[in-house]
């Protein structure tokens, strides 16, 4: 069935670049399924739709589109969209309050205190330092030195007044991809240089940026499982019903901790649930409209 669709792309916050990129790429697929699209670029609150709309869908990344803002915006303007309700993308979006969630549902995650602007953190060095509130890695540190820590304590207040500190896991870096209670192929993620960041994970707005990625990763289908099982727990405790992608780290010794869960995911050419889905037979456009399906049902659920 053909709907009438906008895609909402942009925003306010220090994603807008890829935001742009996700939502074109969702348009283009959604448009090769069919379907009437619209694009609208959203700078505020203050944003215009068309009428008649069937569904808007959410390719907004971090502030405004993943925090509960927008999903808050377009109930209270009564219009469906993708993905799940304001609470659950607010609490996801803050990695503090999902940590305290997973520790409360079990969920494996690094050992961490919060600590305001000029604090000082009682964990003992290695240690990452982290603005709670913001995605694609920004403002993440990873301190092994007294200065490094220094230097990131200074930095991460420039997005944050309350700041999250996390022991060092050493490990290599998984995501896992949820599509209502699937769990997608896991993806391994080798940085060209240092970490998984901003400039690694997108290297089209980042020259000399760039990580392989190994789909399935090559783990042992009993790891494969217990990976896939917890990253669909990290999705549920945090009352998640649609759709996300899991961040783990998994250890040497084979053990797997939980960083984050991303409510609003990349779709880029560079993105990591499209790579999933693709690598578990499901194509970018069924891939978007398996997450409007999931949608609706959600919202039928609540109004049922």
């Amino acid at each position: 069935m053909s709907l009438k669709i906008a895609v909402l792309l942009g925003g306010p916050g220090s994603e807008r670049a890829v935001s742009l990129r996700s939502g074109r790429a969702v348009a283009q697929a959604l448009r090769e399924g069919g379907h009437a699209i619209e694009e609208i670029v959203i700078d505020s609150a203050e944003f215009v739709l068309p009428d008649s709309i069937d569904i808007a869908f959410n390719a907004i990344h971090g502030t405004f589109g993943e925090d509960g803002t927008l999903q808050t915006e377009l109930e209270r303007r009564g219009v469906p969209y993708t993905g799940d309700a304001p609470e659950p993308n607010r609490i996801a979006f803050d990695k503090i309050l999902s940590k305290e969630i997973f520790l409360k549902a079990g969920v494996n995650t690094p050992r961490s205190e919060t600590i305001a602007a000029g604090g000082r953190p009682s964990l003992t060095l290695p240690l990452v330092v982290k603005a709670p509130r913001e995605g694609s890695s920004v403002g993440v540190y990873i301190c092994k030195t007294e200065p490094e820590l220094e230097s990131a304590l200074k930095k991460v207040v420039d997005y944050s007044q309350e700041i999250l500190i996390e022991e060092f896991i050493a490990g290599e870096e998984l995501t896992v991809g949820i599509l209502g209670d699937l769990s997608l192929p896991i993806i391994l993620i080798i940085p060209k240089d240092g970490i998984y960041d901003f400039t690694n994970k997108y290297p089209w707005l980042n020259p000399g940026g760039a990580a392989e990625h190994y789909c399935p990763a090559p783990l042992t289908a009993e790891l494969t499982r217990k990976i896939q099982a917890l990253a669909l727990a990290a999705h549920r405790s945090l009352g998640l019903k649609v759709y996300s992608r899991v961040d783990i780290l998994l250890t040497a010794e084979g053990n797997p901790y939980v960083l984050e869960v991303n409510t609003i995911p990349g779709m880029t050419e560079s993105s990591l649930l499209p790579e999933a889905a693709a690598k578990a037979g499901i194509g970018m456009t069924a891939l978007c409209e398996r997450i409007i399906e999931l949608s609706l049902n959600r919202i039928r659920e609540v109004d049922a």
